[in-house]
């Protein structure tokens, strides 16, 4: 089985996790784990989850990026989730994640821009 995360360091610290396929209940653990080591392997200023390649996600899922954002956070690390299809974005709206996970302040602070990849966004 492939992996369900890829991860990258931008130029700038922000440790980047695109999320690729499904974050359902056979993969969440190792989605949440990605987040966590993330954080855990030097202390980024920021945590950035690319959804852009995510298709689908459920409760568990939802759970494991969770998990990501109290790992962000106990380490005073800003967490935001970029990139989510409208799907997506609607169920983290009603979940109330939406402002959690950093994504309303995006189009702020530049750091999700419509079509932008996770290669874009490390410059790799």
């Amino acid at each position: 089985m492939e992996h369900p995360t890829e991860r990258a360091l931008g130029d700038d610290g922000t440790a980047c996790v695109a999320v690729l396929g499904e974050i359902d209940f056979t993969n969440a653990d190792e989605v949440a784990q990605a987040l966590r080591d993330a954080v855990a392997d030097g202390n980024p200023p920021v945590l950035r989850v690319d959804l852009g390649a995510a298709t689908f996600i459920d409760s568990t899922g939802l759970g494991a990026l969770i998990e990501g954002y109290r790992a962000a956070t106990e380490q005073d690390c800003r967490f935001v989730v970029a990139n989510p299809n409208p799907g997506f974005r609607q169920v983290l709206t009603v979940t109330g994640l939406c402002e959690l996970f950093g994504m309303s302040e995006q189009a702020e602070d530049g750091l999700s821009r419509p079509g932008e990849t996770l290669s874009s966004a490390t410059g790799a």
